[in-house]
């Protein structure tokens, strides 16, 4: 019978994690390649409406993030929300967002693996990009089976480094919209209301511009599942998530402002990050070269943290009987070793897969992930809307951070999820991916429901 009790056993796993690294995991967790590079699609479809749509794309994963960080500072667990499903829904719920959320990682692993080596290859030709693949995954595989406290240490240097980056390019993009840098005017309005007004792409372009964004917000769920390796899960993971929330959403949608302010939007072309855009234009010397060095950064930091995701979740199923009990094997200092190796493993599968075939192997496999996310947001809503209630019920003592106006904007968060599906749905370039993901999706859960009765009639 599987656990439905709210205080859960305790984590055989090590604490070495402390408050700076969580706090540090919950700013740099979202801010990857997705906000310095992938940006940009975004500003072709919408223009200045970006603002907007990264605002709507924002409040809808901070709203995530606090139903996560309630949930996790009651209920702590390595398999975070995958445990919340469990105890919430039942065993398919928390067996299908484990397993989907694992698969999700693993691949996206190998995307992020491949372009960190592009980069370094460009820096370094005389190395072939293979090598530089197998580089990255040996050090961050070993990092994470050496201590807790090293993936730590590597996730708060690069979260520091990459919210660094951001807070000087608002500051210097700041002064130029001003007039303060030296050869600069101020610009006032002029590129937020100029070629084509606000929205040149009406209402229209705002929402395929959240369909462009959302998913770049992928990543806030890591610092729930390290939370459960601090040495005070409970207060680690509220402070943590306070801190993260606003602060995010300031990062994103100041950027975007920053953006389209100082250019046109239409200065900005798909292909080179609106950031390197924007610093070249002020006179920022090697702007190129910085940005490429941050957007390196991004990658390992989401690989880094993707390796440590996948191996926690991986270890929570496998407490909980949904992966093989071999995985449960923990080195001395308190790291599952197996739980890593496997998820590294399958990481170096989906490298190879890239490399290899990425328009077409490849490309099925992260389009049958691609729109996962969307899923495991759901699953934490349904999970959060049914958890609350009982926690209030048997432990009000554990609430120690509340979801804001609850249930309210839990359903209002589950409304914008079922929209941006219902978008995606009809638009023809996403709509491949969402298909993918929701096959893979179906039969995860076919596989949950067939578990959960040839588990009940083996009792």
């Amino acid at each position: 019978m599987h656990d439905t009790s709210l205080t859960g056993g305790p984590e055989p796993l090590s604490h070495g994690l402390k408050q700076r690294h969580l706090t540090m995991l919950g700013l740099g967790g979202v801010i990857g390649a997705g906000l310095f590079v992938g940006s940009g699609a975004g500003i072709a479809v919408a223009g200045p409406g970006i603002i907007v749509s990264y605002l709507i794309a924002g409040v809808l994963a901070m709203l995530v993030m606090r139903m996560l960080g309630e949930m996790s500072a009651a209920v702590p667990a390595s398999g975070s929300f995958s445990v919340h499903a469990e105890k919430a829904i039942g065993r398919w719920a928390g067996f299908s967002a484990g397993w989907l959320y694992w698969f999700l990682l693993v691949v996206v692993l190998a995307v992020e693996a491949t372009a960190a080596a592009q980069i370094a290859h460009g820096w370094a030709p005389g190395v072939p990009q293979w090598a530089w693949v197998l580089i990255f995954m040996a050090v961050f595989t070993v990092a994470n089976l050496v201590a807790v406290r090293n993936f730590g240490e590597f996730e708060f240097w690069f979260a520091a480094l990459k919210v660094g980056a951001i807070v000087l390019f608002l500051i210097l993009g700041t002064l130029a919209i001003f007039g303060v840098l030296k050869d600069t005017d101020p610009v006032g309005l002029t590129n937020l209301t100029g070629q084509g007004g606000f929205l040149p792409g009406g209402w229209e372009g705002v929402i395929s511009g959240v369909l462009a964004v959302i998913f770049a917000f992928g990543g806030l769920e890591v610092v729930t599942i390290a939370a459960a390796e601090s040495d005070d899960p409970a207060r680690s993971v509220s402070r943590a998530v306070r801190s993260a929330v606003w602060r995010i959403l300031f990062f994103y949608v100041g950027s975007m402002l920053v953006i389209v302010t100082v250019l046109p939007w239409t200065a900005q072309s798909g292909t080179v990050s609106p950031y390197v855009t924007v610093l070249d234009s002020i006179g920022v010397p090697k702007a190129g070269t910085i940005m490429n060095i941050v957007v390196f950064v991004a990658l390992l930091s989401a690989l880094n943290a993707n390796v440590y995701g996948s191996s926690r979740m991986i270890f929570s199923l496998a407490e909980r009987h949904e992966a093989p009990r071999a995985l449960l094997r923990v080195a001395r200092g308190g790291v599952p070793r197996r739980a890593v190796l496997a998820s590294v493993t399958f990481g170096f599968i989906s490298v190879l897969l890239n490399l290899k075939w990425p328009d077409s192997v490849f490309h099925y496999m992260l389009n049958a992930v691609g729109s996962v996310l969307i899923f495991v947001w759901a699953m934490i809503a349904v999970a959060q809307l049914r958890l609350r209630r009982r926690i209030e019920r048997e432990a009000p003592e554990k609430l120690v951070l509340k979801m804001w106006a609850f249930p309210y904007l839990t359903w209002f968060a589950l409304a914008g999820m079922a929209a941006i599906v219902g978008l995606m749905l009809t638009d023809d370039s996403a709509r491949p991916q969402l298909l993918w993901s929701g096959a893979a999706t179906a039969v995860v859960i076919a596989v949950a429901l067939v578990r959960d009765v040839a588990h009940g009639k083996r009792k």
